[in-house]
Parts: structure tokens; sequence; C-alpha cells
């Protein structure tokens, strides 16, 4: 027994101890990289290639896209020596994921920097390839030379017209206009914030005034209203229809003759013999102040 133990000793020896722990961190560094880069070794997947000409800002780890759905990334990318002008992708896709055949693969390049790969299905086959199988490769369209291409001419097209707008707000700004109607707008806001306060004043100090005055009046027409209620206005109405009654008997009394004051102001010879009566007293006392010793005898004896 003692020699089996002393067998096994020898063969677990320092250095196969430390082969085995370095083994295994080499294998735990190896996963660790893989995971960081998105790779899950133990997660089933099905591995296909593309071929490319130019993988520019593909790296390792770049996400694989359908319809704007994460469905793998790239596992590799190697040169192909046998052709010298392409590059094969090593992409691994979701086991679930079935490709079509037909599909090709995009390179879509961020305006940031970096790529990713756009899987486009053929859904018009039912037909589905294997894998390990050789994909199309395409490149998409770069974002970055679009926007040269699209829109910076544009833009250059733009300048003058920016120009000429910036040189007319220049001249709109420094326009002594402009500061005299800013004037104006700041003395009207100030007559504004003043009017502003004497319309608080009246409406704080004058018009619970008014308002109380109004209440004092419409108590008084209250008042009055029941004063008139309380007069007996069927008498009056009587006495003053009877009293135009009997101005209008006296009115017709005076247009009548059947009477001494209507046959004074309606006969016309009582007129007449006044008139005559006032002409011959005229003569006489005109007479009387030539002739006056024709009337009167003065004798002092």
């Amino acid at each position: 027994m003692q020699k089996k133990t002393i067998k096994m000793k020898k063969r677990f020896t320092k250095e196969a101890k430390i082969g085995i722990i370095t083994i295994a961190a080499l294998s735990l560094l190896y996963m660790g990289i893989n995971y960081l880069k998105g790779i899950n070794l133990f997660k089933p997947s099905n591995l296909y290639f593309v071929s490319f000409d130019n993988v520019k800002d593909v790296t390792i780890s770049s996400p694989v896209f359908v319809e704007g759905f994460k469905v793998g990334l790239v596992r590799s990318i190697r040169y192909d020596y046998s052709t010298m002008d392409k590059i094969k992708v090593e992409i691994s896709l979701d086991e679930e994921m079935r490709i079509n055949k037909g599909s090709y693969v995009v390179i879509v390049r961020s305006f940031l920097g970096g790529a990713e790969l756009h899987l486009h299905l053929n859904k018009y086959t039912a037909e589905y390839m294997k894998s390990g199988e050789i994909l199309e490769g395409r490149m998409g369209e770069d974002m970055i030379g679009a926007v040269q291409d699209n829109i910076l001419p544009a833009l250059e097209g733009l300048l003058p017209k920016i120009d000429s707008i910036l040189s007319g707000l220049q001249t709109l700004v420094n326009h002594p206009a402009l500061s005299q109607s800013l004037e104006h707008i700041e003395k009207t806001t100030g007559s504004l914030e003043t009017s502003s306060r004497q319309l608080n004043r009246l409406l704080n100090e004058d018009v619970p005034l008014i308002i109380s005055d109004l209440k004092t009046v419409s108590h008084n027409f209250s008042g009055l209203s029941e004063d008139l209620k309380s007069l007996d206005l069927q008498t009056t109405v009587r006495s003053v229809n009877e009293t135009l009654a009997n101005l209008k008997l006296a009115t017709d009394k005076f247009g009548s003759r059947d009477n001494s004051l209507g046959l004074l102001l309606n006969d016309n010879s009582l007129y007449y013999n006044i008139n005559g009566t006032m002409d011959h007293a005229s003569k006489l006392l005109l007479d009387l102040r030539e002739n006056p010793k024709r009337y009167v005898h003065f004798s002092l004896f």
C-alpha cells in the first residue's frame, strides 16, 4: 500500500499541477475573450461563410442583422489566398436561423465608424442553404460617400444664399430704424405698464366705490318703486280727467256767444265801439289842449 501511494504522488508532480492549472487558465482566458467579443462557445449555432471584395471596418464580433434584428456575429475574417481577390468572413448565426438559397449579405458602414452585416433573405424560394456554405457578399452604400455626393453639393449651393441672408440680417440689425423701433417698443411697454398700474388701481379702488353707489341707487329705486306702488293712481288720474273736462268746458264757453264772457270775446261790435270811444276821447283831449278856455274858466273875483 505504501508503494502504491508513493506511485500516485509521483504521477501528480509539481510540474504536472502547474501544467494543468496553466491549461485551465488559458481555457478560461479564451472563453472570456470570446465572451467579451459576444461569442458564446456553449450556445449552439450554424456557421456560414461570406465572400467579400472589401471588408473595411468589419471586425470580429461585428453584428449580423436580419430586418434590424440581431441573429449572429462575425466569428473570423480570413484572406482567400487561392483567389487572391476575395476575403472570407465566417459568421455564426442562431441555430434556428435558416438561410434561403439566393440570399446575400451587405456590409453597412455607420457614420461614426464600424460596420454591420445585414442579411437579405431570398423569400421567393423554399430551398435552404446548409451550414458551411458560402453566401454572396456585397458592399452597401457608404454613408460618408453619400453625404459627399448628395448633401455637400446642396450645401455648396446654399452657401451663397446663406451669405446673402446673413448680409441682409446684418444690414437690418445695423439700420437706425431698428434701434428707433426698439426705443418706441420700450416706450410703449412702459406706457402699457403705467396703464396697467392705473387700471389695477381703478379696479381696486374706484370700481368698488362705483359698485357701492350703484347698490345705493338701486336700493333707492327699489324704495321709490315701493312708494309708487302705494300711490292711488286711479284716483289721481280720475281727478286729472275731471280737471281736463272742466277746462274743455270753459274753453267751449269762451268760444260760445250764449254768455257774457263769450260775447265779450267774440262780438266784433264791442271792439269797434271801444275803438270809436277811444278815438273820440283822443280828439276831445286834443281839443282840450288846444282850446282850454272853451272848457275851463278862471275868475279871481
